[in-house]
């Protein structure tokens, strides 16, 4: 019998999200909106991105760079996000800039 998703509600960059998740994931969620919080932080004090969509996104290559950097995914999908992240490179201007 599966647990029925409950509601918990994550602050990240000053805004709340309410995010449904199953009872024994609560805490591993909370803890990844609080480092994502911080991530996100740390890019917007640098003070070279603007933008909260843009913010997210430096925030998620950066922690994808990070579980790359562990190897604790499968060279295919290691490199599935190193593409992406290329892309979303090329996307967001960062080589115009």
């Amino acid at each position: 019998m599966s647990q029925q998703p409950t509601t918990v509600e994550v602050n990240i960059l000053d805004k709340e999200y309410l995010v449904a998740c199953p009872p024994d994931a609560r805490d591993a969620l909370r803890e990844s909106a609080r480092h994502l919080d911080a991530k996100m932080r740390e890019i917007r004090a640098s003070g070279k991105v603007f933008g909260t969509e843009r913010i997210a996104v430096m925030a998620a290559l950066n922690i994808t760079h990070e579980m790359l950097e562990k190897s604790t995914m499968s060279d295919g999908a290691a490199s599935l996000l190193r593409d992406m992240d290329h892309k979303l490179d090329e996307a967001l201007g960062e080589n115009n800039s």
